[in-house]
């Protein structure tokens, strides 16, 4: 909204309104717009769930062996981190950009499927929340409208980056092709070629390999956006764990979203020209903001939790953000805390019903999600149940160390993601 304001004042010679223009100045002004949001807000909305004793019922002093109670804590902090997002995105984005809109659409749909979630939770006191069959649907449904979009849409192009020898014939240069075009290719980590065409995959096609591609994209979007969703959901366990993740896969985006967006730096990287992705970096700028405004109320010991609709809504944008800059492949190094913590629970759910069919209690981990496996003391173990790993690890950590850790391990995932552009 005030970025055509300006820009049209910009006709007129109005100073300092030429900086409208320089995605740099709406990138930074969206983090601190939504920094000072998250903050701000965040304090009244505390005070206001408080006052109406709006929290999670579940949470008690068992969760934590080191005896921190955990109850009367206000739940549903996702609205701080959706509204501190969403303002500063409409105040400072390009509204007619594509991407943007489909980044707005996942944050406004999953925070509503999330908000469901903890409504059910605290309000019909049930802990089970949303039946996890409606969770899918709205993840499947929602991967497939950013899928068909990107499908359809004439505005998603982008200039294919093509390898040749220079003039003297000794030196590799990259340069992107003249026209922007509708592509299948996405950037893969550690290959040479750098890039994968999902209409190659179903070259078995024949002359509807096309087709079938974009068939094959949309179902990875579904598959993406509905795996990193539930990853961020599962590590949301602790406090500051979830939004100290996401800030930092968040900056690691944006980095991604920005270098894409600039052909120079595109072709050096050697990687795909996306024209118009630069808006993403406002809207990642701002999503960066609203994690670390919120991390001041969330940050260990937690004066609001998240809930689902918070984390629902992170790994949702997290995901169509990957997508739409062609590095959903690079999700398992960078996303990888999330993806651990996802396959902690599959290894441990279907190894304990594997084992039930024979009649043994018999667990993989101390605790699922794995985050949980690191805090898990001998007295609070299931005494009826045997545990391959009851050993790892030697002793348990308080939950705050454990939160900085996964944030250190995350800061190196994210750093090998950037340095893949150059490997291959």
């Amino acid at each position: 909204m005030l970025y055509y304001i300006f820009r049209w004042l910009d006709q007129f010679g109005i100073s300092g309104s030429h900086l409208w223009g320089y995605i740099s100045f709406r990138a930074i002004m969206a983090m601190i717009l939504a920094l000072i949001i998250s903050a701000w807000f965040g304090e009244k909305f505390i005070k206001y769930l408080k006052k109406k004793q709006i929290t999670e019922v579940q949470r008690d002093a068992s969760i934590d062996p080191f005896g921190v109670k955990k109850i009367g804590v206000p739940s549903m902090g996702g609205i701080i981190i959706i509204i501190a997002l969403l303002i500063p995105v409409l105040l400072l984005g390009r509204l007619r950009n594509i991407y943007l809109i489909l980044m707005v659409i996942t944050t406004i749909w999953l925070g509503f499927l999330g908000g469901m979630d903890d409504f059910i939770k605290i309000f019909k006191h049930n802990k089970d929340g949303l039946k996890g069959k409606y969770k899918i649907v709205g993840q499947f449904t929602i991967g497939l409208i950013v899928g068909l979009v990107l499908w359809a849409s004439p505005d998603v192009k982008s200039n294919i980056n093509l390898e040749m020898r220079s003039n003297n014939g000794q030196e590799i240069i990259v340069k992107h092709g003249k026209e922007a075009e509708k592509t299948l290719k996405t950037t893969i980590p550690f290959i040479k070629n750098h890039n994968l065409d999902y209409s190659e995959i179903m070259s078995f096609c024949g002359k509807y390999k096309t087709a079938a591609g974009w068939m094959l994209f949309v179902i990875m979007t579904i598959v993406v956006v509905t795996a990193v969703s539930n990853g961020a959901n599962l590590n949301d366990g602790m406090d500051g764990m979830c939004a100290g993740n996401s800030a930092i896969i968040g900056v690691a985006l944006g980095i991604f979203a920005y270098v894409s967006s600039h052909i120079e730096y595109s072709a050096y990287l050697n990687i795909m020209y996306i024209p118009g992705s630069q808006e993403l970096v406002v809207f990642i700028c701002a999503f960066v903001g609203a994690m670390i405004g919120f991390l001041w109320y969330n940050a260990y010991p937690a004066q609001i939790f998240m809930g689902d609709t918070g984390s629902l809504t992170i790994g949702g944008i997290i995901g169509v953000c990957a997508i739409i800059i062609h590095k959903e492949l690079m999700l398992p190094i960078l996303c990888g805390i999330f993806f651990v913590e996802s396959l902690s629970v599959i290894i441990q759910s279907t190894y304990f019903k594997y084992r039930k069919r024979k009649g043994e209690r018999v667990r993989v981990f101390r605790a699922t999600p794995i985050h949980d496996n690191f805090r898990k003391l001998d007295s609070q173990l299931d005494a009826t149940s045997k545990y391959l790993l009851r050993g790892w690890p030697h002793r348990q950590f308080h939950e705050s160390k454990i939160t900085i850790r996964f944030w250190i391990t995350t800061i190196i995932l994210a750093a090998i993601t950037i340095i893949t552009l150059k490997i291959r």
